[in-house]
């Protein structure tokens, strides 16, 4: 395996004394794990946080090796993760995907949809901007992976926006995040509480 693509990261985890596992989504070849050195370092620190759109180097010698990256940084929503509601936003829609998708099996809309999301959240003025948008991101990934997500995308009301997130929330720990490590809703649940404020 080599390949040099853009990725959006979705997941880092520790390993070792400086190194990450990376999540990768790309657009050819799905949700890709990467051992990235240095990972924690002070060089590659502020790449290495879910939601940034970075250039990947991976390789490795067989399929069954874990693959090594080097990353390279293209865009940074660092800027926004010391905002609670954005942050909040860009913590779900990532620990999500990296949680629910297969490895290394494409799904070219869903890296679409994610990487407009993140986009929308960051440079909309205010979660009225982009709440609908992560909505839809959630019935797509229902959709994409064939447990329905047949939900009508409700634009600007914020009750309606909230009572469709109800409605999206059972069908995602159940078929989504079920048997998952972690408890990857809670993300959702404080995203949720944030969203019920501005009301």
């Amino acid at each position: 395996m080599k390949l040099r693509t853009s990725a959006i990261l979705v997941a880092a985890r520790a390993h070792g004394e400086t190194a990450v596992i990376a999540r990768l989504l790309t657009e050819d070849h799905g949700l890709v794990a990467a051992y990235v050195a240095g990972g924690r370092g002070r060089q590659l620190r502020p790449v290495v946080l879910p939601g940034n759109l970075v250039a990947a180097e991976i390789s490795a010698r067989s399929d069954s090796q874990l693959p090594f990256a080097r990353l390279e940084l293209l865009a940074s929503r660092g800027p926004w993760l010391a905002e609670p509601l954005p942050a909040a936003a860009i913590a779900w829609a990532t620990a999500l995907t990296a949680s629910a998708l297969p490895e290394r099996y494409p799904y070219p809309s869903l890296h679409a949809a994610l990487d407009a999301l993140l986009d929308a959240i960051c440079h909309a003025p205010s979660a009225r901007g982009w709440a609908s948008a992560l909505v839809g991101y959630e019935a797509l990934m229902l959709r994409e992976l064939g447990y329905g997500g047949r939900v009508a995308r409700p634009e600007g009301d914020m009750a309606d926006l909230l009572a469709a997130m109800d409605a999206l929330g059972q069908p995602i720990a159940d078929y989504l995040l079920a048997g998952t490590r972690g408890d990857v809703m809670a993300a959702r649940s404080r995203l949720r509480d944030l969203l019920e404020r501005i009301q």
